[in-house]
């Protein structure tokens, strides 16, 4: 599960600049039954396109590449 985690991590932190761009930050929450939980920070947070960014962005670049990885949601606070 480590290694996995590693790999998520590494996905994120190629992706932050993109985010950081436009206002927005993601952080690595956890791994757990296929599914990396992860929180949108900044101008992503409460953004009308999370929901886009989330999937379409996010999960989509996650699970190409760490393919034990079936779900990515957003965890609030």
């Amino acid at each position: 599960m480590e290694e996995i985690e590693t790999r998520i991590r590494a996905v994120i932190d190629r992706l932050k600049p993109f985010l950081m761009s436009d206002g927005g930050m993601i952080e690595f929450v956890k791994y757990e039954d296929g599914i990396a939980y992860v929180r949108m920070l900044g101008a992503c947070a409460g953004c009308d396109l999370l929901e886009f960014t989330l999937k379409d962005g996010v999960e989509l670049a996650i699970t190409s590449e760490v393919p034990e990885v079936v779900e990515v949601r957003n965890v609030t606070d």
